[in-house]
């Protein structure tokens, strides 16, 4: 396994730490709880919540420090405390939790700073990642909630008229290597380990589909057609009373989409967003195709052609674009854009095949259920996957709103199919082969 620098480390903690106070900033006491939804938590629980991770697993379960505060575990154990529970804590004000969070921070830098310590790394980059994914949960929290547009997001990083991108590639079959390998440095438990798969020939379109594509669907009255939904996404869909995306409207001639708090023109050509697995397969049925499964997702962001063309090749990227890590024009990654761009853009971002934004802009639907890969065990957090296993759906490649430190093309998240609420889009594959 590749070594991990504390300093390092050191820095992206302090990083989390900032953009977790900048995505908080300007909401009030009653903001910071907000309602109680089966889909986001109180925000001012969230943020405790992710410091005590660091304080939990670093300083107590490794360096066997004492607790911070005496009721840190009654307060932000998430494995202890039921969701629905989590808004009648008694919890901490806003001031005693921010000073919580940062005596917890100048702990972890200190413990940091301290010599050679592998697993004390390898639990402080665990942590870093849990803070990155819960700043990503407090973005679309605030879509969710109805709030303001996050300081933390910088218009400046928007691409505009990239355009489109139509059409599809076609990839061959062979045997491919799925997951991730000691040589890849920190993963998750999900990702593990690499084992081989046989891969048959597909065909998988270039991008991930616009909402010009999607509006298509909705204007052939899609959500009223009962022959694009399975069984469960037609009982979702009328519990859910929608005739189109959540956070679309029709206003007189012209869509708009909401983001955050705003009503803003629709951009056609920007990669479709906060739709779930439900409304995705409606769409494939629908248009004649099919979602691709993750073998097939990992395959085109990662794998490349033997030099006949004919088969796979042994080689695999670590990024659809190579092994270095993510420049600023090869994704919409970081939180920077406020939303989804064109299809179209970071085309330096293109995979072997030339599919692009496999990685940023719209975490990607995927066919399968979650699942354990062979041989799985958990690692010392052990319900960050397995409690999900067989009930959760995949969904790889990041968002716009995803740290660009801790994406790669191995990477697996998971959501039920009724999410919506999420920052996720898909790409669809041909049935025919």
């Amino acid at each position: 396994m590749q070594t991990l620098n504390p300093l390092i480390i050191a820095q992206q903690a302090q990083d989390a730490h900032d953009r977790t106070l900048a995505l908080i900033q300007g909401l009030n006491v009653e903001q910071m709880m907000g309602p109680m939804l089966a889909t986001v938590n109180p925000l001012l629980w969230e943020i405790g919540h992710a410091a005590y991770f660091y304080e939990c697993w670093v300083l107590r379960y490794h360096l066997q420090q004492g607790a911070i505060r005496d009721d840190s575990d009654s307060l932000y154990d998430s494995i202890t405390i039921a969701h629905d529970d989590r808004w009648d804590l008694p919890l901490p004000t806003l001031p005693e939790t921010q000073n919580y969070m940062q005596t917890v921070l100048d702990n972890i830098k200190v413990c940091l700073s301290a010599g050679d310590d592998a697993k004390r790394d390898y639990l402080a980059q665990y942590a870093v990642f849990h803070q990155d994914m819960h700043n990503e949960a407090y973005t679309y929290t605030r879509q969710t909630l109805n709030y303001p547009m996050p300081y933390a997001a910088k218009p400046e990083a928007q691409i505009n008229n990239a355009g489109g991108l139509i059409g599809d590639v076609r990839i061959p079959g062979g045997v491919f290597v799925l997951g991730a390998t000691l040589q890849d440095g920190f993963v998750f438990d999900n990702e593990k380990w690499a084992h081989e798969v046989e891969i048959k020939p597909f065909t998988i379109a270039k991008a991930a589909i616009s909402n010009a594509d999607y509006l298509k669907f909705v204007e052939a009255d899609g959500y009223h057609q009962k022959e694009y939904w399975d069984d469960d996404g037609w009982l979702w869909l009328q519990a859910a009373h929608l005739d189109h995306p959540i956070y679309w409207r029709k206003c007189k001639k012209d869509w708009e989409i909401k983001q955050f708090d705003q009503w803003n023109p629709m951009s056609m050509n920007a990669a479709i967003i906060h739709v779930c697995w439900f409304e995705a397969q409606a769409y494939c049925r629908w248009a004649g195709r099919r979602l691709p499964t993750e073998v097939e997702w990992e395959v085109a962001a990662s794998a490349q052609a033997s030099p006949d063309g004919k088969t796979l090749s042994s080689t695999k990227r670590h990024f659809p674009w190579g092994n270095e890590s993510p420049r600023a024009d090869q994704a919409n990654l970081d939180g920077f854009a406020l939303g989804t761009v064109d299809v179209g853009a970071y085309a330096t971002g293109d995979s072997a095949f030339g599919c692009r934004q496999m990685i940023g802009n719209v975490w990607e639907w995927t066919q399968d259920t979650f699942g354990p890969y062979p041989g799985f065990e958990a690692d010392m957090y052990q319900d960050y996957s397995q409690p999900l296993f067989g009930i959760t759906k995949v969904l790889r490649g990041g968002s716009w709103a995803t740290r660009a430190r801790m994406i790669r093309n191995t990477w697996r998240t998971y959501y039920g199919p009724e999410r919506n609420d999420v920052f996720a889009g898909f790409r669809t594959c041909s049935l025919a082969e």
